[in-house]
């Protein structure tokens, strides 16, 4: 029962729509000549790890903050069901910032070497991800719920998404 409670709390659908923005960078790079496969493979496997992480800090914060009640409407989530405890989904957020902070120095590091000026750019976007990641619903403040959200998401789906992926 706990395996299937991680399992609904990593939120699978929600995959399709972070690898939409590796598509669409892709596509664009096929189209300038840009596209190497090692670059592709290293940024699916980077943005399904980052949306992960979304979806767990976003079980974790909603519990935290209220959000998540026993009056909840919609999908039963792992935290508020008690099927998962608190502190187990925060270190389940944990494993997966530590997984994407990796996935992403080897994406960088196979796009641009290590130590470049375009590495390290990339890095402090790769670093910005992940605390966005994280504080949607999570932490002291988050900004999904003081009306940010949707502009989080148009820049990090949007803009850092296909056009870091591109």
């Amino acid at each position: 029962m706990k395996l299937a409670a991680w399992i609904s709390a990593l939120r699978l659908r929600t995959l399709p729509l972070a690898l939409s923005t590796v598509g669409a960078g892709s596509f664009l790079a096929i189209q300038n000549g840009q596209f190497t496969w090692p670059v592709f493979l290293w940024t699916v496997l980077t943005t399904v790890l980052l949306q992960i992480l979304s979806n767990l800090a976003n079980d974790y914060g909603d519990s935290q903050h209220g959000a998540d009640s026993a009056d909840r409407v919609g999908p039963t989530r792992a935290v508020q069901s008690g099927i998962i405890s608190s502190t187990e989904m925060k270190y389940g957020v944990i494993v997966f910032i530590v997984l994407s902070l990796l996935s992403g120095l080897q994406l960088l590091n196979v796009a641009f070497g290590f130590g470049t000026t375009q590495f390290n750019v990339f890095l402090a976007i790769g670093i910005l991800s992940i605390i966005a990641a994280y504080t949607y619903t999570a932490g002291k403040r988050p900004y999904g719920y003081a009306g940010f959200g949707d502009l989080m998401v148009l820049i990090f789906f949007g803009l850092v998404g296909v056009g870091g992926s591109y």
